[in-house]
């Protein structure tokens, strides 16, 4: 009798762990799914939100003026197509004037304008500091006056304990003519707003140089280590060429 309630208890036992396995393997393949559709769910979302604000904020307006404009001359038939066509032309237009904003920058005379009216925005207390911020993320996921030249790993702030950094070059002048060793500029960011960081003057021979570019260092000090870049080791040439 005692037997017989043993084995059942046993055999519901080992039903109820099964079921908590499997319980916690759906929710393991469900937290999975989750972080494979959720990027591209809110990258669709932005995009799609930022798409609509742009047709309703600048596409809409001008095209109801110029549609009033041209609709005494144009017959019914052709008014569905020529609102479709005036959007389209707007969106045309909007782009080639950034590209015309883009090569005007780099003339001479227009570029000390940009720079008067960068220096207003500099002037003003809070929207200066708003305005370095983006400047600074988008010079540097743009590739746009980039001031770093390599990745380094370096130990910080202590033996033992390292740190991304940027190499932004080579010291000089005084800075290296009263130093005993060739020492290096490193900008050391913060996580997860790399446009703050420490500047570290640190001898070449501390530093370990990593393969990974700018952008993937980047990425992996925002997401605070989460998005790590795929490492593909370069082997010898003479070596591949033996085997």
């Amino acid at each position: 009798m005692f037997s017989d309630f043993l084995s059942t208890f046993l055999l519901k036992k080992q039903a109820f762990r099964g079921r908590n396995i499997l319980f916690r393997k759906l929710r393991t393949y469900f937290i999975t799914g989750l972080v494979v559709i959720l990027p591209a769910i809110l990258t669709y979302v932005i995009l799609r939100f930022l798409i609509i604000k742009t047709v309703e904020l600048v596409l809409d307006p001008i095209s109801d003026i110029l549609i009033r404009t041209v609709s005494p001359y144009l017959p019914d038939i052709y008014f569905p197509f020529a609102v479709h066509t005036v959007k389209v032309l707007i969106f045309l237009a909007i782009i080639l004037a950034i590209i015309l904003i883009g090569l005007a920058a780099r003339v001479f005379f227009i570029r000390r304008t940009f720079s008067a009216i960068e220096n207003l925005f500099l002037k003003v207390p809070m929207i200066s500091k708003i305005y370095i911020s983006i400047k600074q993320l988008s010079s540097a996921f743009l590739g746009q006056g980039m001031i770093f030249e390599k990745v380094a790993l370096l130990e910080y702030p202590r033996r033992g304990i390292y740190s991304i950094g940027f190499v932004t070059t080579e010291a000089k002048q005084e800075l290296q003519k009263k130093t005993k060793f060739k020492m290096i500029s490193i900008f050391l960011p913060t996580t997860p707003n790399p446009t703050s960081g420490v500047f570290l003057l640190v001898p070449e021979k501390d530093i370990i140089y990593l393969d990974m570019s700018v952008e993937e260092a980047l990425k992996l000090v925002i997401s605070g280590g989460k998005v790590s870049p795929i490492y593909r080791e370069i082997k010898d040439e003479n070596e591949s060429e033996r085997k």
